[in-house]
């Protein structure tokens, strides 16, 4: 499938396919929009079924980032980069110095860090060779954490617009996903008085959830069917679709997985059946936030009042969307494109 043919592809400015047969790394780069500055965005390492199956995922996700950064009020445009393999078997300091060695090769126009499949150990083996990285260990690190408490903030949002809560205290909550970001969310939750639902296939994070969390365990494909207050994915995108949308019991769908929504339609699907969505790139964009406060002087109040203001954002929007009479994530849309777009 060409690029320029994939139904993903948004006018990105530039699409570069990185090959280094000494380490083995098979990468692409993705940068959709630098009106606003760099293209920054994390690098995802997966084990994909497929060559267009990375293609789809890097031209989503650096499009979202675009997105994400201009909601998100950051110097920055959009752009994403996808390593095809298995994190947990083929990865290597070769690996990542050879993705450092492509990175430097743009010149700055795109700066990576660290996502699925990644970590800030190889974000310090990518700076052997660019100095275009972020999520270097002591100047900030995991951005994860910024990332759980955005949605956290979200979340609480979220709730505040459509049950008219002003706490999560007995909220009911069904988290799908419990890595680092998953699990930290379905912590504040806990803490805030949240009752949970979770489900993962990771075995091992359901017992610790059950554990430490109290919460309930379902298998993977019954998280659709909880009756709950709100529908929390925090694992891969696409899982509101055709399928699963009819079976969702929740008022509220906010997580920190990145897209969502299988198709832009689904939204408006949402919409029928008086579900709200908080727009995915809206509410896990605390990571980003995180990131750009990195550096020698990062200051860990700071970071963390600018990702509260999340909240801030999506009841904006909520507001938008009412008075515009159009879904959640159209008014978010255009509310990013007012921005990158005039830059």
């Amino acid at each position: 499938m060409s690029v320029f043919e994939s139904p993903s592809f948004d006018n990105h400015e530039q699409v570069v396919f990185c090959r280094d047969e000494k380490s083995g790394l098979k990468a692409i780069i993705a940068l959709h929009n630098t009106n606003r500055g760099f293209a920054l965005g994390g690098c995802r390492m997966w084990n994909y079924d497929s060559e267009e199956e990375a293609i789809t995922d890097v031209l989503r996700l650096s499009r979202g980032m675009t997105y994400k950064n201009a909601l998100a009020d950051l110097p920055w445009g959009g752009g994403k980069s996808v390593i095809i393999g298995d994190s947990h078997k083929d990865k290597s300091p070769e690996l990542m110095q050879a993705m450092g060695r492509f990175v430097e090769r743009l010149g700055g126009k795109y700066v990576i860090a660290e996502d699925v499949g990644t970590s800030p150990a190889d974000m310090a083996e990518i700076a052997k060779e660019t100095t275009f990285v972020k999520g270097i260990e002591g100047e900030g690190g995991d951005p994860s954490p910024g990332t759980a408490y955005g949605v956290f903030c979200g979340i609480q949002a979220s709730v505040q617009e459509r049950l008219g809560k002003n706490t999560l205290d007995g909220v009911s909550v069904a988290v799908q996903g419990l890595g680092h970001v998953g699990f930290d969310v379905a912590s504040q939750l806990h803490k805030a008085g949240a009752r949970l639902w979770v489900t993962d296939m990771d075995a091992d994070a359901v017992q610790k959830a059950k554990n430490e969390l109290g919460a309930e365990a379902v298998d993977l494909d019954r998280i659709y069917d909880v009756d709950a207050d709100v529908y929390a994915p925090c694992a891969l995108g696409a899982t509101v679709n055709d399928e699963t949308i009819p079976r969702l019991k929740v008022k509220v769908v906010a997580g920190a997985a990145n897209n969502q929504l299988a198709e832009d339609r689904h939204g408006y699907d949402l919409v029928e059946r008086n579900i709200l969505y908080a727009p995915d790139y809206v509410i896990n964009a605390g990571g980003v936030i995180h990131v750009y406060h990195q550096g020698p002087d990062f200051d860990e109040k700071t970071t963390f009042d600018h990702v509260a203001r999340i909240g801030n954002t999506l009841s904006e929007i909520y507001a938008r969307a009412k008075v515009d009479s159009v879904p959640p994530h159209v008014a978010a849309d255009r509310l990013a494109e007012e921005r990158f777009m005039a830059a």
